[in-house]
């Protein structure tokens, strides 16, 4: 089935006319593909493809099949500009690196506002990625969490007292 017969079929939600969406959008992506940067690079070169498969699959075959799908998508639009190209190896060099996500993260967003269309695409195919993950906590006192964390606290054990000083 062709993105534009899904796309009609699901009425999706533009993202390229809401800034914010838009900005969310590539944030998140960003963030979601910055592990798998090194991975799904290596897929374009033939000797490395069963390797490179391997290796994303040990991230979780789930999130490395959305990985490439939304790779697929990207990568060759970014490929035509210089830019998006360093700004993919900044990040592939520096994976956690702040700066070099947000410059990731600015080409993505660039590019998905220039192509509304993929932006919708991206969108939604984010958004089934979302619907499907599963998230299992696993072991005594072990947390699971199914979406962002920021600005909590977590804490497992006995007696444990959370506070400021």
């Amino acid at each position: 089935m062709s993105f534009l017969r899904l796309k009609q079929t699901f009425r999706l939600a533009s993202f390229s006319m809401d800034p914010t969406a838009l900005a969310a959008l590539s944030r998140e992506v960003t963030v979601f593909l910055s592990p798998f940067l090194p991975h799904l690079l290596a897929l374009t070169k033939d000797a490395a493809k069963q390797a490179a498969e391997a290796a994303g699959k040990a991230l979780g075959a789930d999130a490395w099949n959305q990985a490439k799908t939304l790779w697929s998508r990207l990568w060759p639009k970014m490929e035509a500009k210089a830019v998006a190209v360093e700004a993919t190896q900044d990040v592939l060099a520096a994976p956690n690196d702040q700066d070099a996500q947000a410059a990731l993260r600015q080409q993505i967003k660039k590019l998905l506002n220039e192509n509304p269309e993929l932006a919708d695409e991206i969108g939604w195919l984010w958004g089934q990625g979302q619907r499907s993950r599963t998230v299992t906590a696993s072991g005594e006192r072990s947390v699971a969490i199914g979406g962002n964390v920021s600005g909590s606290n977590i804490v497992t054990g006995n007696n444990n007292t959370v506070g400021s000083h």
